[in-house]
């Protein structure tokens, strides 16, 4: 039975070294030398999927490994997959979009499956959320079906859930954003940056209050329309002489990265950040940023800290806004002694 990391005190570079090689024991035996596929591309401004996307990628890069093709719910197709893999696998992008929450992934998963009975298809670390037992009946018989599905999971209740409910090997992993490692901080321009939803996983309640420190509130799902354009043409430039499907991969690439800094410039504009976003936290963590955690609607980051993250060293959490700005305030003094 897969162990989840004891929690002790740890700097971010021991936390990320420990994460990384749990992704390695659980997601190397799964990667073979046959071309294989990377799809449902995360090609929105939602920052933390596409942290998401560049871990995998750089999981894959740093075994020597790059998707023979790759897509997005908008652009993937079964005739281009199957001429690109053959009988390799199938690994689709992982996230917290396992159940009925975001709807659009979830069947196409299931499309999938059914599509490409033939291929393994592995489901890259997920949180596991059903608001039905039909959906959860729906899920299951596809995986049953199937018969060469492999799900990994964030947190210990998904892992729970889904050997209770699906006929398929399940593995707990952490979230591959952190197979990318360290990332640099830029220089802050406020004492607190409150990163809080905005979107239907929203849970809490009341106004952020200053407390006589400087701060700015904000989601990160409003993105520069421009800047993305600008992306889009450098990648074309840089591409150019490229195969089309390893063009796509490098362009997908840039993409994620812009939008990952936009979220990195935002979490660093804080001496301190209190959020209720999964990747705000793994972000923050990333950057080594001193943060306070709040929960989202289904318990996904509480569930994801007690499996991995809970001794992180500048990690607090919080139950509701004024504890959470407190403990970020004390943290803010603690680095400045």
């Amino acid at each position: 039975m897969t162990q989840l990391l004891t929690v002790q005190p740890a700097t971010r570079q021991t936390l990320i070294a420990d994460l990384k090689h749990s992704i390695d024991s659980q997601l190397l035996p799964l990667l073979d030398d046959a071309p294989f596929a990377l799809v449902d591309y995360p090609d929105h401004s939602n920052v933390g999927d596409s942290a998401i996307w560049l871990g995998e990628t750089a999981f894959f890069s740093a075994h020597g490994r790059q998707p023979a093709y790759a897509s997005a719910l908008k652009n993937h197709a079964d005739y281009e997959m199957a001429a690109a893999i053959g009988d390799g696998t199938i690994f689709l992008h992982g996230g917290g979009n396992f159940g009925t929450i975001w709807k659009a992934h979830q069947d196409f998963r299931i499309a999938i499956m059914r599509q490409f009975p033939n291929n393994p298809i592995v489901q890259l670390p997920q949180s596991i959320h059903f608001a039905s037992d039909e959906s959860v009946e729906e899920t299951a018989r596809a995986i049953e079906a199937h018969g060469r599905f492999t799900l990994m999971v964030r947190d210990a209740p998904s892992l729970e859930f889904a050997r209770r409910h699906f006929a398929c090997e399940v593995l707990l992993a952490p979230d591959m954003a952190f197979y990318m490692g360290a990332l640099d901080r830029g220089p802050p321009s406020h004492d607190l940056f409150y990163l809080l939803r905005t979107d239907l996983e929203k849970a809490v309640e009341g106004q952020v209050r200053s407390g006589g420190r400087s701060i700015a509130v904000a989601d990160w799902l409003v993105e520069d329309r421009m800047q993305i354009r600008l992306a889009l043409a450098a990648a074309r430039l840089l591409t150019i002489a490229d195969n089309p499907r390893t063009a796509r991969v490098k362009t997908y690439d840039r993409l994620a990265r812009t939008r990952l800094d936009r979220g990195t410039a935002m979490l660093s504009s804080g001496r301190a950040v209190v959020t209720d976003r999964l990747h705000g936290h793994i972000l923050s963590t990333l950057l080594d940023l001193p943060h306070v955690v709040l929960d989202n609607s289904y318990r996904k980051i509480g569930n994801f800290v007690d499996a991995w993250t809970g001794g992180f060293d500048r990690l607090r959490s919080a139950q509701a806004l004024d504890e959470a700005s407190a403990l970020a305030g004390d943290l803010i003094e603690g680095t400045r002694r």
